[in-house]
């Protein structure tokens, strides 16, 4: 168990990786772009689609490290008023519901996914690419992080410890 939970953990920091990776080529498209205009060339036809496509695969690929180091936006000013058991009762309600919205949208982006290569549909955004290339990464990330919710679900770790704290040890 040991083994898969490092695996795991491993796979974690290649996804992180690669989101710091996809926005940094982001950032060098956009730039090129703004400096081939003020050369008066005509930019590339194809940055706005690569851009649109590093956006969604950067949100897909940091979204289970940012659900693991409780980076993830919530509010917490109301449950931090509840009484302690009330708190840990809505704590898994909340990580229930959060695990169902994940496999609702792995279910219903993997079909969208199957289907769009099945289909051979090309989405075309200045440069004709596969449809499924863009929706891949979607259910991939949300098993990710129906994980990472089903770890605060069983495990003694909740969403709702100190958040500054987890991100000192980063």
């Amino acid at each position: 168990m040991q083994r898969i939970s490092r695996a795991y953990e491993k796979l974690l920091d290649l996804f992180k990786m690669g989101a710091e990776i996809v926005i940094f080529l982001i950032f060098l498209l956009i730039v090129i772009d703004v400096f081939v205009r003020l050369l008066k060339f005509q930019p590339s036809a194809y940055t706005l689609g690569v851009v649109e496509y590093g956006l969604l695969w950067f949100t897909m690929l940091g979204a289970p490290w940012l659900v693991r180091m409780k980076g993830h936006v919530f509010v917490d000013s109301l449950v931090s008023l509840l009484p302690v058991i009330v708190q840990y009762v809505l704590a898994k309600l909340v990580y229930v519901i959060c695990i169902c919205c994940c496999l609702f949208f792995i279910y219903y982006s993997t079909d969208l996914a199957i289907d769009a290569y099945l289909s051979g549909e090309l989405d075309y955004r200045g440069e004709a690419q596969p449809l499924w290339m863009l929706l891949v990464p979607i259910p991939v990330s949300f098993a990710m992080i129906a994980i990472e919710f089903l770890r605060f679900l069983v495990g003694v770790d909740t969403m709702y410890t100190s958040r500054t704290e987890v991100r000192e040890n980063v």
